[in-house]
């Protein structure tokens, strides 16, 4: 069967719009409506007039979609894509550390469950963290759940940071000595990190860009040649879209095998039978849509 036609014609039929991040395989970026970041996605879902949004990454980026976007019909390929950082943590946890630190104010990454940002004062991106930390009004902030993240939040902040033991297993299996024979290996690449990696890989690094961040400098740059800190994924949206440059990742190739899961077979079956529907409770949506809604203030 050729998927991409079929999905194509469901795409129309339906009235169906389909959002794929930057790590997911090739095959998938390539049937993509639009392409980018877990959060830059969801907003796509809420400017869209699709009444169906198809979500091809992991389980809490179809829920900020949908709670962006309560009134559409929100699609998960592979329902059992989830992100084990986001798992690491849950909102008795958060309630607990609010009970423990009361004067704390509580800022979440994106990359969390809808339960654990119904019970926080706001979300952040990896791009907008260091904002929302320094403008929100509070000296103590409860980060969640990446305590790579947090530590790099620290960096430009006077504010006490309270840490939760969360890690992203991608960025975290990144080691200084891997990235170190990368550099000498291509002396002359730029080196661009994702802020989810160890203290000591952003010390080495030339640029920390969220996966946006990245595609965006990869573009403007004159550099010919580039170290890339990530999931391998955006390699291939890297290289497609700067054919003159060279990309290569930093040390041993990363892969998410939660953002690998979904392959064309999935978004034509889900698209086709309208099925892995993303549903929330509505005290939830209303409460992690604040969460967010206050991040674009402090951001």
């Amino acid at each position: 069967m050729d998927y991409i036609e079929k999905i194509k014609e469901l795409k129309d039929k339906k009235d169906a719009v389909i959002l794929v991040h930057n790590y997911q395989r090739g095959e998938v970026q390539e049937i993509a409506d639009y392409l980018g970041d877990s959060l830059d996605l969801s907003r796509k879902a809420n400017t869209t007039d699709a009444e169906i949004i198809v979500f091809c990454g992991v389980r809490f980026m179809a829920e900020t979609a949908k709670i962006l976007s309560p009134d559409k019909k929100v699609l998960m390929p592979r329902e059992e894509a989830g992100c084990p950082m986001a798992n690491m943590i849950t909102p008795q946890d958060v309630l607990a550390m609010s009970k423990k630190h009361p004067n704390a104010k509580v800022v979440s990454y994106v990359n969390t469950n809808a339960d654990v940002k119904a019970v926080s004062d706001a979300c952040c991106t990896s791009t907008n963290a260091v904002k929302v930390v320094k403008n929100i009004k509070a000296d103590e902030i409860i980060f969640i759940p990446d305590k790579n993240l947090s530590s790099y939040v620290k960096r430009f902040t006077d504010k006490k940071i309270i840490l939760w033991d969360g890690f992203c297993y991608v960025h975290d299996s990144i080691s200084k000595e891997e990235v170190l024979q990368a550099k000498k290996k291509f002396p002359e690449a730029l080196l661009l990190v994702h802020p989810e990696c160890r203290p000591e890989v952003i010390d080495i690094a030339d640029e920390v860009l969220s996966t946006s961040g990245m595609i965006k400098f990869a573009k403007k740059s004159d550099a010919k040649r580039f170290l890339i800190g990530t999931e391998e994924g955006i390699l291939y949206r890297l290289k497609k879209e700067n054919p003159g440059k060279e990309f290569y990742t930093a040390g041993v190739p990363k892969i998410c095998s939660d953002m690998k899961l979904t392959h064309l077979e999935d978004v034509y079956n889900a698209l086709n039978q309208e099925k892995h529907e993303i549903t929330l409770p509505n005290d939830i949506i209303s409460a992690s849509r604040k969460a967010l809604e206050e991040m674009l203030r402090y951001a």
